[in-house]
């Protein structure tokens, strides 16, 4: 377990939508991404990293799956703009990834960075967006 001290991507109040299980699954995907980080720096081999980047595809896949069922479900005025940035995002993390496996990517800080920008922009840029509308 990665303790807040350690973290690349401590979890912050900013990043909460109000919606306590899209929060916990938030909290659950910064996790991986320290878990990520933290396996990186302490040099774990490549085939332990390959493991912990296939637990957050898979673990984003879900996540994602399960908030476009909730938005559709409470008719979200921007949800196939919303679809499209998880298709986007998941698309860069798979490709990341597979260039990760192919040799083509070393793990690194500017990686980590990536990632850690990657789902902090879209709680704060895109998830806040639909919290408000479904907060109101």
């Amino acid at each position: 377990m990665v303790t807040a001290t350690q973290a690349i991507f401590p979890w912050k109040e900013a990043y909460s939508v109000g919606i306590p299980q899209i929060d916990e699954q938030h909290k659950r995907l910064i996790g991986l991404i320290n878990g990520l980080h933290a396996a990186m720096m302490q040099k774990t081999g490549n085939q332990a990293l390959s493991s912990i980047f296939a637990d957050l595809i898979r673990y984003t896949k879900e996540h994602f799956a399960f908030e476009e069922k909730m938005l559709a479900a409470r008719s979200y005025s921007a949800l196939a703009a919303h679809k499209a940035e998880h298709l986007d995002l998941t698309r860069q993390v798979v490709e990341l990834r597979d260039n990760f496996q192919a040799g083509k990517l070393m793990m690194t800080l500017d990686v980590m960075r990536f990632l850690k920008r990657w789902l902090a922009s879209h709680i704060l840029e895109k998830d806040l967006m639909y919290a408000k509308e479904l907060n109101r």
